[in-house]
């Protein structure tokens, strides 16, 4: 391959097309020298042309060669010191991946060679590799910008309309049998038809879906016949996974990405992203050298400040990104705005967002990395969900991100557990949980909607295994069941696992519905775990990160018709109703013209709570009046919004209790719509007047509904 070469320009940064050329850019400040290195195919061990870029501009070299197209493969060596005692660890014999790739072909191969330091060595990685690792490391390649999004335009859904569905690509569709063979477990499969009707029918508004971020398989992983199924493992923060592509061309990946946005887009349903920018796939001093360990580690990692040999490990993965140095910074801003901008997506999840606030050791809530956000004015117009813990001291901060974020609620996830499986727990938890959780959010200026409130997430047991199992069964892991959390909140209803009981077996699918009736029906955005609807199991796993089979995929052909029936008719309810997805706080005060309150608390016998009934930890059994007048809010036009009023009536104590409904002023008459015990969520039901009696059956949730005319 004959090419000219020209100076080109610092920006942007990676390798972009313009129609007749490509220009290079890559930030290695350390650096001494670097080589751009292009191949002809993917199987090729080693580069046909080595280009030596002379060019450097503010710590960024670069170079434009005019002829270069879409599909060119290429990767970078990178010259300077071999010293990690100092904290650099650049081998040119190490091919890297470039930082800034929009693709990547294909897979890690796991070989000796990919680490910079010779494997074996009793020096471990004070000693230096001479192997190329070319042959066995994935090439990044160049890819057209140019995508026909037709006018797309994002939904921009309200937060207090938002119904979050977490999923995974490849496990949503692999199994789905209305879904053509070929496409199984890709992009194309999430955008396909038959995928939009059953989430419009569900009734969510936006898939979260796991990281589609370029991400690597462990080698031990490899070396048991596992793999990293979740994903948090990321090399290419711009690039989407080439493992979910149904082609297999280079560079389809990002066609077939954004051609899954727009169709989703097009149905009315948000993509929202989890995204990993606290640490990257290359581990700790023993990790590989697949890119920014080679390309410039000082530049791009934490390093313990008395021996940079070592990394700070804020994640339990070996590294941690050094939010603090402006080389990160902008290498996560710019990702973002790319996968915004480009790639038409609607907002992100956070993974582990304490380590990206983490100021020195402490986690500093209003670090540059948030002061950066709020100012962008791309970024800050999109969904910002953290998870706001991570695994260093500290770093446990729900409740303590700032204003324009939303929060995974850990604290609403274990106190309805604990609710609902009868363990000891104040009430008044419940209450705030219920409420959208204002002792963690109002304070602050931020309204009901920063709490994404999930009983269940990908981490951990699904709901099915959450009435299930009282104890973790991980063995299909390898790690003798040491993995995974031992602190589930669960309770198997009375036997561990599957069962021919037909009374646990009824338990369990009432207490599923007791759950899912509690997330829609509580304050803040729901999320809801793909296939919980539908009963899916994980056999008691309750950390399968690294099973990519039928453990992890949706089983669609064993679908729980009933449970998916229920949550269709319970989110629609929800979607329905604004009472149950405010965008204020509930005042507790008399409305004005109204003399009710827009909330009241309620005892079995129909006598509001007092202040003494809050601190009760054995009070499992209250009743809470929803005044639909009380939204203080308005709609485009200014126009009130006025709902109906219901009286919902929790009971979690094991036997039926009788409840008294209130005074004739809350509502003269009360119509059951839902009881879980029935299975049942309809438009009309029994009707019952004022201070009338109702059973409730144990471990069961009622709603009642009050029409209220405008």
């Amino acid at each position: 391959m004959n090419t000219e070469v020209y100076p080109g320009s610092p920006y942007p940064l990676g390798a972009t097309w313009d129609g007749t050329g490509v220009n290079f850019a890559l930030y290695a400040e350390n650096a001494t020298n670097v080589e751009l290195c292009l191949f002809k195919s993917a199987d090729e061990p080693t580069e046909n042309v080595q280009i030596k870029i002379t060019e450097r501009t503010h710590h960024v070299w670069h170079t434009y060669l005019p002829g270069i197209k879409p599909g060119q493969l290429y990767g970078y060596r990178v010259h300077g010191p071999y010293a990690p005692a100092e904290g650099h660890r650049f081998n040119p014999n190490k091919l890297l991946i470039d930082p800034y790739a929009k693709a990547i072909a294909g897979t890690i191969e796991w070989h000796d060679s990919l680490f910079g330091y010779e494997v074996g060595n009793p020096d471990e990685d004070l000693s230096i590799s001479k192997t190329d690792s070319a042959p066995y490391i994935p090439k990044s390649v160049v890819v057209d910008p140019n995508f026909d999004w037709e006018g797309d335009k994002s939904p921009k859904i309200p937060y207090h309309k938002t119904i979050i569905y977490e999923t995974h690509v490849k496990g949503f569709t692999k199994q789905h049998p209305d879904i053509p063979e070929d496409i199984r477990g890709s992009y194309a499969a999430l955008g396909h038809p038959v995928t939009i009707k059953y989430l419009q029918e569900l009734g969510i508004t936006a898939i979260e879906l796991m990281p589609v971020h370029h991400f690597v398989t462990d080698r031990y992983l490899m070396e048991k016949d596992l793999t990293n199924y979740w994903g948090y493992n990321t090399i290419g923060f711009f690039a989407p996974d080439v493992r979910y592509s149904s082609s297999g061309v280079l560079g389809q990946q990002v066609v077939e990405f954004k051609q899954m946005v727009k169709e989703l887009h097009k149905a009315g349903i948000e993509v929202i992203l989890d995204v990993v920018y606290n640490h990257t796939a290359e581990g700790n001093h023993m990790g590989p050298t697949l890119s920014f360990k080679g390309i410039d580690n000082a530049s791009y990692y934490r390093l313990v400040e008395d021996d940079k040999r070592y990394y700070m490990d804020y994640t339990g993965t070996g590294n941690t990104m050094n939010a603090m140095l402006p080389s990160v910074l902008r290498l996560i801003m710019d990702s973002l705005r790319y996968w915004i901008t480009e790639m038409h997506v609607d907002g992100f999840r956070f993974d582990l967002a304490s380590t990206l606030a983490r100021e020195l050791h402490a986690v500093d809530r209003l670090g540059s990395f948030f002061d950066i956000i709020h100012q962008d004015p791309i970024i800050s117009q999109v969904k910002l969900i953290a998870e706001p813990w991570d695994v260093g001291e500290g770093g446990y901060q729900v409740g303590k991100f700032p204003p324009g974020w939303a929060e995974w609620n850990g604290k609403y996830r274990d106190c309805i557990r604990d609710y609902w499986r009868g363990a000891e727990s104040m009430i008044g938890e419940f209450a705030f949980r219920f409420t959208g959780s204002p002792d963690l959010y109002q304070d602050d200026y931020r309204k009901p909607t920063a709490s994404i409130n999930f009983v269940t997430a990908h981490d951990g047991f699904t709901l099915n295994d959450l009435v299930s199992y009282n104890d973790k069964h991980n063995m299909a892991n390898g790690e003798d069941g040491k993995d995974g959390d031992n602190h589930n909140s669960s309770w198997n209803c009375g036997a561990e696992g599957p069962t021919d009981d037909p009374v646990v077996n009824e338990l369990r699918a009432k207490q599923k519905r007791n759950f899912l009736t509690t997330l829609f029906l509580s304050q803040g955005v729901p999320m809801l775990v793909a296939g919980d609807e539908i009963g899916r199991t994980q056999q008691g796993n309750n950390n399968a990160y690294c099973q990519d089979n039928e453990i992890s995929w949706l089983n669609w052909q064993e679908a729980d018709k009933e449970l998916l029936e229920f949550t269709q008719k319970l989110i629609s309810l929800r979607r329905n109703h604004p009472t149950f997805s405010r965008r204020r706080w509930f005042q507790g005060q008399p409305i004005k013209g109204v003399g009710l309150e827009d909330i009241g608390w309620f005892l079995p016998d129909g006598k509001e709570m007092s202040e003494e009934h809050w601190n009760q930890d054995h009070a499992k059994s209250l009743a809470i009046f929803l005044n639909g007048r009380g939204l203080h809010s308005r709609g485009p036009k200014g126009e009130q919004i006025i709902d109906d009023s219901f009286y919902v009536i929790f009971n979690a104590h094991y036997e039926p209790i009788s409840f008294k409904l209130p005074l004739k002023k809350y509502g003269e008459e009360w119509t059951k719509i839902l009881d879980t015990s029935e299975n049942r969520v309809e438009e009309e039901g029994i009707t019952y007047g004022a201070r009338k009696t109702i059973k409730v059956d144990g471990r069961s949730i009622v709603l009642l509904h009050h029409p209220i005319k405008s």
